[in-house]
């Protein structure tokens, strides 16, 4: 049977209700807007980690059937992760965190690298994605800060020009702040990266859950995700190109140093937590048969449509709460003001004049709000703006599990802690 409609039209709302039903932690009171700090896991995810754990929990890989299973279900959520990035199963692999894919990833390409190479670095970003490249200066590798620019808070490509020279070997950004909500045009940047005869290295976990990941589209070198804010469990992505993966100098046991990706990928992925990760593709496909029907689309085309209707809904959710806090009177907005599903996400970060982030926040709690201040690990970021004495940002990070009513909730509760 074959789709009602093209991939990407999306002629009706996202149906919330029918996403919520697929994350019993919203079955409470309270409204969450922190989920830049990490989404809820979906119930397939959740239903894949029980089944593993209470029936498969064994060393996978053998024969018998427990075993099998395990070493299947593994299996599956690897393939679907790398579907979910567009990438090869052997591209990508599964590791703790970003901050520790990225010091893993560090310490395989530090061989290759001489005294005076450079390594490019933002003062805009998370700091999983800056400080073990920092590490590298102790070396003799030179750093260099792209810096973000004061008046967009955005990284521009005039920035990075200056910086790029004959020893330029890595640049190193991301695809979606954590405090603007900004996205980067990571296929430009990355043509101008290679142009210069460097690799790109991409942090998208502020980006995940918000589009769909296309690693090839964009030609990255290597892309970097986290599942935990992607509504799966707390785990990491790091997509390398095959040729790059190969070059790199081996972590892991002597044995697997011509496996792919293991041999970056010391101790191997969390079995269970692993095994849960297929949940993620799974949800996002009910999502797609609920609004499109039954298809025979591939994946990456239900995918791609699922997201056109996820960034539609988040558009909605950001515009209301944006243009509240640009007629506020001394709400200093971080960020674009505009709600563009091209330009952004719904993560929304601003500061109040003469109040602490904390302050504000608190004033929240009565009302059930979950949302939070500080500076979210982009410490660099926060330091430019001049923040850090005021305790940072306050953040309402959303996704498209939360509703237009949950917005609503937080103006009003927004409007009694900030007198105009």
């Amino acid at each position: 049977m074959t789709a009602r409609r093209a991939p990407g039209a999306a002629e009706a709302p996202l149906d919330t209700a029918f996403a919520r039903a697929h994350f019993p932690a919203l079955a409470g009171p309270w409204a969450l807007f922190e989920n830049a700090g990490g989404t809820l896991a979906a119930e397939p995810v959740l239903d894949r980690i029980r089944s593993y754990m209470s029936a498969y929990q064994v060393q996978p890989g053998a024969d018998f059937p427990a075993s099998a299973r395990a070493a299947e279900m593994m299996a599956e959520s690897h393939h679907a992760m790398a579907a979910l990035m567009n990438a090869a199963p052997e591209e990508v692999l599964i590791g703790p965190s970003t901050t520790m894919n990225v010091f893993l990833l560090a310490q395989a390409l530090r061989p290759g690298l001489r005294e005076g190479d450079e390594i490019v670095v933002t003062n805009l970003d998370h700091e999983a994605n800056v400080g073990a490249w920092r590490r590298l200066a102790a070396d003799g590798i030179v750093v260099r800060e792209w810096r973000f620019d004061a008046e967009s808070h955005a990284l521009e490509p005039d920035g990075l020009a200056a910086l790029l020279s004959e020893r330029t070997r890595l640049v190193c950004f991301g695809h979606c702040s954590n405090i603007t909500g900004g996205f980067t045009d990571v296929a430009a940047l990355v043509r101008m990266i290679h142009d210069a005869g460097a690799l790109a290295c991409v942090d998208g976990v502020a980006y995940a859950a918000h589009r769909l990941i296309d690693v090839k589209a964009w030609d990255v070198d290597f892309y970097l995700c986290s599942t935990y804010k992607l509504y799966g469990p707390h785990l990491a992505l790091l997509y390398g190109k095959r040729a790059h993966l190969e070059r790199a100098a081996p972590l892991n046991h002597y044995f697997l140093d011509d496996a792919l990706p293991l041999k970056l990928n010391p101790g191997g992925p969390n079995h269970e937590l692993t095994a849960g990760l297929a949940g993620i593709t799974a949800y996002l496909d009910a999502l797609h048969a609920h609004h499109e029907g039954e298809s025979n689309l591939p994946l990456r085309a239900r995918l791609a449509a699922v997201f056109e209707r996820i960034a539609a809904h988040e558009e909605a959710l950001g515009a209301p709460l944006l243009d509240f806090l640009a007629s506020r009177h001394g709400v200093r907005l971080i960020g674009n003001p505009s709600a563009d599903r091209s330009l952004r996400a719904p993560t929304v970060s601003f500061a109040v004049d003469g109040r602490d982030a904390d302050e504000i926040v608190r004033a929240l709690l009565p009302a059930k709000l979950a949302i939070r201040d500080g500076d979210f690990y982009a410490a660099r970021c926060i330091e430019a703006l001049g923040l850090a004495p005021r305790g940072g940002v306050v953040r309402a990070s959303m996704v498209h599990y939360n509703t237009g009513d949950e917005v609503a909730r937080l103006i009003r509760a927004l409007d009694e802690a900030i007198p105009s």
